[in-house]
């Protein structure tokens, strides 16, 4: 093979490889971490680091349920409100006598049974993911206002603060079930049938069904998979600070969107990895990390944020386009 072969191979695999696209995402996570540090050398203390991985755990662990809705094509803007709901069930549940085991599985049941609605809702109804999600946002945001009358839930047990203040080895508990709800995921998406049939499904929905898959099965398990790991990510938020708000998670779903298109998955479907979703949480973290140390004032993050969605999105058009 000629170097003009091997340059065009290379050229090849950038523009389709999975594996380059998250790259090219951890080198710029690498780089802005390298200029913050250099801008505000208090970033590279332990302490600093761990706080931010804490940080953004809850909208890494919603992202990577998301992201597998978004593998198939659909998109789901309801995590936000299952977020919320979810934080609101277990706290409730806890207060009423419940054990934190029972309750925060309940809460995840929750999430399932939301995602469960949605997933139907766009299979049998035939509805677009977003207005099917856009309405379920609506109804689950109300159900967490009748259960609490608007009034935020405290005075929960110190066993379920633990979930998220805890920690282990110097290491905050909510970065553990991150890195464990990645590692199940990873496994799931790229080492079982199931996961591969989901990429399938993305990339040509109708092809995979022809060859025997049962399509509308698997997009309603994508939907219920979002719910449950949002609902979790709502019971680390309502942990972490103590309280169940009703109002927890308003515009949550779009930094746990925001993360996945960011660590370079494909609005399109069948394109996209976990370890992406990571890096995109991260450096949405880092990002507001940023803000902070630099003494810039917090109404900025929407527009960084907003930019980078679409900085982000604009890429991924691009790169399908030389595709």
């Amino acid at each position: 093979m000629n170097p003009q072969d091997k340059k065009t191979n290379l050229s090849l695999w950038y523009r389709n490889s999975s594996a380059a696209s998250t790259l090219t995402i951890l080198l710029i996570l690498l780089l802005m971490s390298t200029a913050l540090a250099i801008a505000a050398p208090a970033f590279l203390k332990a302490s600093n680091l761990l706080s931010t991985a804490r940080n953004f755990s809850a909208i890494a662990v919603a992202g990577i349920g998301v992201s597998v809705v978004i593998l198939t094509g659909n998109i789901d803007i309801s995590i936000g409100s299952i977020y919320g709901l979810a934080g609101v069930s277990v706290a409730m549940l806890m207060k009423s006598g419940w054990s934190l085991v029972p309750a925060v599985a309940a809460g995840m049941a929750v999430g399932g049974l939301c995602g469960l609605a949605n997933g139907l809702l766009v299979v049998y109804l035939r509805l677009p993911s977003y207005i099917a999600t856009l309405g379920m946002m609506q109804i689950v945001r109300g159900v967490c206002y009748i259960l609490t009358q608007g009034y935020p839930v405290s005075g929960m047990a110190d066993s379920f603060k633990w979930i998220g203040q805890g920690e282990l080895m110097g290491v905050p508990l909510p970065i553990y079930f991150m890195v464990l709800f990645a590692l199940v995921f990873a496994v799931f998406r790229n080492r079982t049938k199931t996961g591969r049939r989901i990429f399938a499904l993305g990339g040509n929905e109708e092809a995979t069904r022809i060859s025997g898959v049962n399509t509308k099965a698997l997009k309603i398990l994508c939907f219920v998979l979002a719910g449950v790991c949002a609902a979790f990510a709502g019971v680390i938020n309502a942990s972490k600070v103590g309280v169940a708000q009703p109002t927890a998670g308003n515009g949550f779903e779009m930094d746990a969107i925001a993360s996945v298109i960011i660590g370079g998955s494909s609005m399109g479907g069948g394109v996209g990895t976990v370890t992406g979703t990571l890096i995109g949480a991260a450096i949405m973290g880092v990002l507001r990390n940023a803000l902070v140390l630099l003494s810039v004032e917090s109404y900025w993050q929407t527009l960084v944020m907003g930019v980078v969605i679409i900085s982000a999105v604009t890429i991924d058009q691009l790169r399908k386009a030389r595709r």
